[in-house]
């Protein structure tokens, strides 16, 4: 595939009304995984959860002639060690006919200059160990993996049974907020 002109693409943030397409997005990676049975989320979920007062992430929409390319989902995130704020990338994707055409670099590029814009020093993300594509585009960014790292995660009844045991502690909500 040809690289994208500069002129025919368009990144955007995207909009409650972009909800069904960022879904079908987030799907499309799944699938790409051979694992479509582990998404539980619905279009309802990203127009919830993605959208309104206090948002819990923010994408970015690539356009290439009018037509979806692509996106970039993250979040806010802050570093202890580095004392900054940055954000985690949870999903980049690009439909299969724009794969090629610098589409996922340019989410990247402007993934960091919105972070960086709102104060932002860095970006994490994970990737998939069946995804060596994805590993190496990556790398070929400049962006680091850190052999010693491993995401653990709870979720479903491990967090449920986390969530109960804090009930048996007792604490101020206060300064929650």
């Amino acid at each position: 595939m040809v690289r994208a002109a500069a002129s025919s693409l368009r990144i955007r943030p995207a909009s409650a009304e972009d909800a069904e397409r960022i879904h079908s997005g987030i799907r499309r990676i799944a699938e790409h995984l051979g694992e479509e049975d582990k998404i539980t989320s619905t279009v309802e979920d990203i127009r919830r959860h993605g959208f309104g007062d206090e948002p819990a992430f923010k994408v970015l929409i690539a356009e290439m002639d009018g037509a979806f390319a692509g996106l970039c989902l993250y979040f806010k995130s802050f570093s202890t060690w580095r004392g900054t704020a940055g954000a985690y990338i949870q999903d980049i994707v690009v439909e299969p006919q724009f794969r090629g055409a610098g589409i996922g670099q340019a989410l990247l590029w402007a993934t960091a200059r919105s972070v960086k814009e709102q104060g932002g020093r860095y970006l994490r993300l994970s990737v998939d160990a069946d995804n060596p594509g994805a590993q190496a585009f990556y790398r070929s960014n400049g962006l680091t993996h850190r052999e010693t790292e491993k995401i653990h995660a709870a979720y479903d009844a491990s967090f449920e049974a986390l969530a109960e045991a804090g009930k048996t502690i007792e604490f101020s909500r206060e300064q929650e907020r």
